[in-house]
């Protein structure tokens, strides 16, 4: 090895030693506060039902609907394709694979409503809360379960603040009895309008596990945006923002709520939508809070359901798939179904979206692993973006892992560790 070439200097080593004691608070403060993607899998929506109305088979029924729907009104690939207008080089992979995620796992992440959803009496909600929580244990126990699967609570505004806590501890509790909290455990807190509402949820959680002898931080949530207040401040700062700070690390998601933020801000009930400006707004606004910290973003529903004559399913599910296309080019990778109904267009859009963009993600992830030259110039941050988009394909089942590393030549922990070090440890960790 030749010798170092000699370069001139000015500085001494103790300025740059000054500079780095100087910045080792802000260096704290960066991984405190953003720590990067938490590395697992992000649920492609979330689909709520009644507390009232669940059952041990309601994944089952959702599926075996959403199934029924095809068969009735696009009873093949070419009559889907028709209906949403996906191209015809794409239009068998995402039939089949709609109506395999269908059989195989019609739900990704169920969220069991006690809150505007509910349609039990107050009398009725304690029983239906205890009824779930052992439901849901069952469910886990016998691998039926969502991957993730949890409740949204009444909000924290005084008029239902004790039942909210009181639903929360019958559900939690009655985990417990069943054998612990499973690691799918996802908790909703609508309507957070003040920071300080946040750091109830954290004090009630940290409450409940002490209680219960389990580890500090244990039990997350999201925080519901579903109010003016949330984005934007009285003192014009970005609450949305200091929300994710009260969480003090245990919140998860940001959950747009379309039609409670759109009626806050005036918007008249026929203009209510995910694509309204008001919308994209406040969303632009949680996505770049959120940015870097772990938390994910999702998107609201539509409230056009899928119901009546083909004509109306037909236009109902070009609607949903129009939607959940604009979401998916803005990056919010989630969204809220309301019906069995929107489950075929939720998959085809997703997969479609995945589908369509794998060769040339695949082509260029490849090309900047090998340090090959090509015609674009990435960088490690698109690398990360390129990763990360393989791995959602392959997390919802739009991509194979197979049909990945055939075109990359990289294996999931290849993939993990270019997305994010978290998830590079994660994959380290389960090897």
């Amino acid at each position: 090895m030749g010798q170092q070439e000699k370069v001139a200097t000015s500085l001494t080593g103790a300025v740059s030693e000054g500079i780095s004691a100087s910045l080792a608070p802000v260096d704290a403060e960066l991984a405190r506060r953003y720590p990067g993607d938490p590395g697992t899998r992000q649920p492609v929506h979330t689909v709520y039902v009644p507390g009232n109305l669940y059952e041990a088979g309601t994944l089952r029924s959702w599926g075996d609907q959403a199934l029924a729907m095809l068969d009735e009104h696009a009873p093949d690939a070419a009559s889907f394709a028709a209906v949403l207008g996906l191209d015809a080089s794409l239009a068998d992979a995402v039939y089949d694979r709609v109506r395999a995620k269908l059989e195989r796992e019609p739900i990704e992440d169920l969220r069991i409503d006690f809150e505007d959803g509910y349609g039990g009496t107050p009398a009725d909600e304690d029983g239906d809360v205890a009824r779930t929580a052992r439901l849901v244990a069952e469910a886990y126990a016998n691998g039926t379960a969502a991957p993730y699967t949890g409740i949204r609570m009444k909000c924290f505004e005084a008029a239902v603040r004790d039942r909210g806590i009181r639903t929360l501890d019958v559900f939690l509790s009655e985990l417990m009895a069943a054998g612990g909290l499973p690691d799918g455990l996802v908790l909703t807190l609508p309507k957070v309008t003040y920071p300080e509402q946040v750091t109830a949820m954290v004090r009630l959680v940290e409450a409940f596990e002490k209680a219960h002898g389990l580890d500090a931080g244990r039990i997350g949530f999201e925080i519901q945006i579903e109010t003016s207040q949330s984005i934007l401040g009285a003192d014009g700062t970005a609450t949305v923002a200091r929300m994710i700070d009260a969480a003090e690390g245990r919140a998860t998601g940001l959950h747009y709520g379309t039609f409670d933020y759109s009626a806050c801000v005036g918007v008249s009930a026929a203009y209510q939508a995910s694509d309204h400006p008001a919308a994209d707004h406040a969303k632009a606004v949680m996505q770049v809070a959120a940015a870097g910290t772990g938390v994910r973003v999702s998107d609201g529903s539509t409230n056009v359901l899928p119901v009546g004559s083909t004509e109306k399913v037909h236009d109902a599910w070009r609607l949903h798939f129009g939607l959940t296309r604009r979401a998916l080019a803005r990056a919010y990778y989630q969204g809220w179904d309301m019906h069995p109904g929107h489950l075929p267009t939720r998959y085809a859009a997703v997969f479609a979206f995945y589908r369509e963009g794998f060769e040339q993600a695949a082509a260029r992830l490849a090309a900047y692993a090998n340090q090959l030259g090509g015609d674009i110039a990435d960088e490690p941050a698109t690398a990360k973006a390129l990763a990360g988009y393989l791995l959602r394909g392959i997390d919802c089942g739009a991509l194979d892992t197979a049909e990945v590393a055939r075109l990359t030549g990289l294996t999931r922990a290849d993939l993990d560790s270019f997305a994010s070090p978290r998830r590079g440890d994660l994959t380290a960790t389960a090897s």
